[in-house]
């Protein structure tokens, strides 16, 4: 299974803007031009980062900055922002109920599901965007 990478391009936005905000205007055109993709892609990974309380934005070439500090944005955070489905795995449609394995597979599934996708959300929430930018500082 492979998620999207709006998570990934989220990311590399918010650090983008945590690093640079005090010494640019970080445009939706800048963005892109470190991230490589269109700014149109930019500007609505930025409009959910902003419904989500995590950027706030300037309109015209005012910019995006951070809406709280980096050490309280987590990458579950980023994640919830950006990804619309809400469960990571998806049942196939209608099991057989006359077969055995599938009248029981919700039974069998279910429930391991929703604690692999609890375990990936907590781990997710113990990285924050300030561990992140420190990190990538380390490496420049």
């Amino acid at each position: 299974m492979q998620f999207s990478s709006r998570f990934t391009i989220a990311t590399h936005t918010l650090l983008c803007i945590a690093m640079f905000q005090k010494e640019y205007k970080v445009t939706s055109n800048f963005l892109a031009g470190s991230i490589n993709v269109n700014p149109v892609m930019i500007r609505n990974i930025l409009g959910q980062l902003s419904a989500a309380g995590l950027v706030k934005i300037k309109a015209g070439i005012g910019g995006a900055y951070l809406a709280k500090p980096a050490d309280e944005i987590t990458l579950r955070d980023i994640f919830k922002a950006v990804e619309k489905e809400e469960s990571l795995f998806h049942f196939h449609e209608n099991p057989n109920p006359e077969c055995p394995v599938g009248r029981t597979i919700h039974s069998v599934m279910d429930s391991k599901i929703d604690t692999i996708q609890l375990a990936m959300e907590n781990k997710m929430a113990e990285t924050t965007l300030f561990q992140l930018l420190e990190e990538a500082k380390k490496n420049i």
